[in-house]
């Protein structure tokens, strides 16, 4: 039997990041993928032209109605764009007892950019985050949640716990953009202990959808019942191959290639 999980996050037209990433993601490990949409994005491997956020009403049908009929066993969240939508997720949240939460906090690109304004950054933190089974920000995002400018192991550290104190059970600072020795090292917090999670090493453009993939995956593996750090490893070791297989595609940053094993025996 197929179980569910849901993930609540904008739509990529370009199909490198998002819902298209997530639900690659979840057919990857056999998860029926879910999804509400929050934000429609007119992208592509070059970038972003146009952002519409959907009706907070509209977001809000689309949670209930995959909730009050599906069995979902987790459900991960991405680019929530808005206060308004915040609000909306936090109250289906809490409506639903939604424990199994994998929060992405997508506020800043990889390359450092902010995605959304500081209002909902302050809103995310205070309503979002409280409810996240766990929390997976890049360095950037995590520079923004902890306060502390992140440029070595130890700085990743203390971000973590000041992420953490904002009421996440667990916290993944995310080292890809980080350079040197720190590239794709990542940090995990549970509130007592620190762990630091490497991977190889992978060199290749085509990284869209990276940090989607990755929470993605988490979500999935709790959904087939693996504990947190479980998830978490299988999860990065699922990117990294997928980061080896990436698609190079369009002008511009290609995504990671979701279904590798379809590539391994072509």
């Amino acid at each position: 039997m197929f179980k569910s999980a849901l993930t609540i996050a904008g739509s990529d037209s370009g199909g490198g990041a998002g819902i298209q990433a997530d639900l690659r993601t979840f057919a990857f490990y056999c998860v029926h993928g879910a999804s509400a949409i929050t934000c429609i994005t007119a992208q592509n491997t070059v970038g972003v032209t146009q952002v519409l956020a959907l009706d907070p009403a509209i977001v809000a049908a689309q949670i209930e109605a995959v909730m009050s009929d599906l069995a979902v066993y987790a459900v991960k969240t991405g680019m929530l764009l808005n206060q308004g939508i915040m609000k909306t997720v936090a109250a289906q949240i809490e409506k639903w007892g939604i424990t199994q939460l994998v929060v992405d906090p997508v506020m800043v690109s990889r390359t450092g950019v902010q995605l959304i304004d500081d209002q909902a950054i302050a809103y995310l933190q205070n309503s979002i985050i409280p409810h996240a089974l766990l929390v997976t920000p890049n360095r950037f995002e995590a520079q923004l949640l902890s306060g502390i400018e992140i440029k070595t192991l130890e700085e990743m550290k203390l971000a973590a716990q000041k992420i953490w104190q904002k009421g996440a059970k667990n916290v993944l600072v995310k080292g890809g953009g980080l350079m040197g020795t720190l590239k794709g090292v990542d940090v995990w917090f549970d509130g007592k202990n620190y762990e630091t999670l490497t991977t190889e090493k992978i060199e290749t453009k085509n990284t869209h959808g990276t940090g989607c993939t990755l929470a993605a995956a988490i979500t999935a593996n709790l959904t087939l019942g693996k504990d947190l750090k479980t998830a978490v490893i299988d999860a990065k070791d699922y990117v990294t191959t997928a980061l080896k297989y990436g698609l190079d595609i369009g002008q511009g940053t290609g995504p990671v290639g979701h279904f590798f094993p379809l590539k391994q025996s072509q």
